[in-house]
């Protein structure tokens, strides 16, 4: 038996932190991410240190903030000759796996590749020894991968197209809303998380090396567009749903803002749209949920459940209407916080941790587990010393003083009370919340006289200190 344990990374693409049973959701139907918290470690402070997808997914592999690594925003690639957390998980021993969607470089309209494969010597760079690599739904349009050529072969790429053209089409007449999005024709277990799933089962099942393994799971959903089938959604009530933080952000406001309420659509949104919208978004979560379930069984039936670390997080959160946004690229809580459970091989009692962290601590995390050598210049601190010592440890509820993340040209911080936003080049305030008495970040307070002294700390103590240091890879 291998004495080093494997390690399975569940990486969906836009799962919103709350947005879990373990986490209080009244409503969504999670119960095998339930089951894998019940015998793991809930860190119910978990933040992105981007609320994009590429610049997010490059901090994860690099340890880096987005300041160091320099991936600002969805139109450049990330670099897979910079350090990697996966190449030194591989060079430590382990046989490193990806199955999904990576989305380390440009996908859709602006990509120069036609098929996911032509990209596989770039995640081989990265460090990974097997890849199966597919996009996520509007990016199919597109651009192929082996989904789209499973979907070719039973005879539903043209319908599967034609669905995601018709709403591509319609929210560039600026006519799409959420919650009008019919229901996805295909079958459920055609779904592209229900093939990234079963494609992991089976990589599972038939995993046969002598090597420990690391393998990344990327489901793209829940990522929009909410293109549920109806047999996911009818498991929701939309008069049952939680009602969003439906107040819009009031002027004046940053660019990223301004962006992403056009973007949205939203402006107006009722409650029972917001409700019904939900719904959608939360049938892929439940999809993705029922083949974590599979994924956790088929580990058990090849013996490897009790000698694998498994570790379920997100790149970003969903805004989900509330502010009359959806999407990402602010740093709201909706966007900004990620679900983090950590299992380890020996379950034990389930509990949560309150402390605040954030990716680059799961990026340490893996290199702990993996005995790895460490990434330079990373500022990420290593959870399982937390996991395995247990609650009643002295420092089971310990996190950083505060935490980063930044998007274009936008650096935010965060303590555990107050959240301060600036523009990166000249570090002028334009968002500030008191989060302990206006957790709905409802007034932004970035003109108040009397909080001067705490933004100017924040600038002075933390984020300078990001900013200005030497940008070495």
């Amino acid at each position: 038996m291998n004495k080093k344990p494997n390690i399975i990374l569940i990486f969906p693409d836009q799962h919103r932190g709350d947005i879990i049973g373990c986490m209080g959701d009244p409503v969504v139907i999670t119960p095998n991410l339930d089951k894998l918290a019940s015998e793991g470690v809930v860190f119910t402070q978990c933040f992105t240190n981007s609320p994009l997808c590429i610049p997010a997914r490059a901090t994860l592999m690099t340890g880096k903030y987005v300041s160091d690594h320099g991936i600002i925003d969805n139109n450049k690639e990330a670099s897979s000759s910079s350090q990697s957390h996966v190449r030194n998980i591989r060079d430590a021993g382990y046989h490193t796996a990806v199955i999904g969607k990576t989305h380390l470089y440009v996908h859709g309209a602006n990509s120069e590749w036609n098929h996911t494969n032509d990209k596989i010597d770039v995640l081989r760079e990265w460090g990974f020894d097997y890849i199966h690599e597919i996009t996520g739904p509007i990016a199919s349009i597109i651009n192929d991968s082996p989904y789209t050529d499973y979907l070719k072969e039973k005879g539903l790429l043209k319908t599967h197209r034609k669905y995601l053209r018709d709403y591509r089409a319609e929210w560039t007449r600026g006519e799409t809303k959420p919650w009008k999005l019919p229901p996805s024709p295909l079958p459920s277990e055609d779904q592209l998380d229900s093939y990234t799933g079963q494609k992991a089962v089976e990589w599972i099942h038939n995993y046969n090396e002598d090597k420990p393994f690391y393998l990344q799971i990327c489901f793209p959903g829940p990522h929009d567009p909410f293109d549920s089938t109806q047999e996911y959604r009818d498991m929701y009530k939309a008069e049952e749903m939680p009602v969003g933080i439906l107040e819009k952000p009031k002027e004046p406001y940053p660019g990223n803002i301004t962006f992403v309420l056009n973007w949205s659509g939203l402006d107006g949104i009722t409650q029972s749209q917001n409700q019904l919208m939900k719904t959608f978004y939360y049938g892929k979560i439940t999809l993705i949920d029922e083949w974590i379930g599979k994924i956790v069984k088929a580990l058990e039936g090849e013996g490897l459940l009790d000698n694998t670390w498994i570790i379920y997080t997100s790149d970003h959160g969903e805004m989900l209407g509330d502010h009359m946004m959806s999407h990402k690229i602010v740093f709201y809580e909706g966007a900004l916080r990620i679900p983090l459970i950590i299992k380890p091989p020996a379950s034990a009692e389930g509990w949560q941790s309150k402390g605040l962290t954030d990716q680059i601590d799961i990026t340490a995390s893996l290199i702990d587990i993996a005995c790895a050598k460490p990434l330079e210049n990373c500022d990420g601190r290593s959870l399982i010393p937390q996991v395995l010592a247990g609650p009643k440890d002295p420092n089971a509820q310990q996190g950083k003083v505060a935490v980063f993340s930044q998007v274009l040209r936008y650096t935010m911080v965060r303590n555990e009370q107050f959240k301060l936003v600036v523009r990166s080049h000249n570090l002028k305030p334009v968002e500030f919340y008191d989060l302990k008495n206006d957790p709905n970040e409802v007034e932004n307070r970035v003109n108040d006289p009397t909080l001067l002294q705490v933004r100017q700390q924040l600038i002075d103590n933390h984020i300078n200190e990001v900013l200005n240091r030497p940008k070495n890879d």
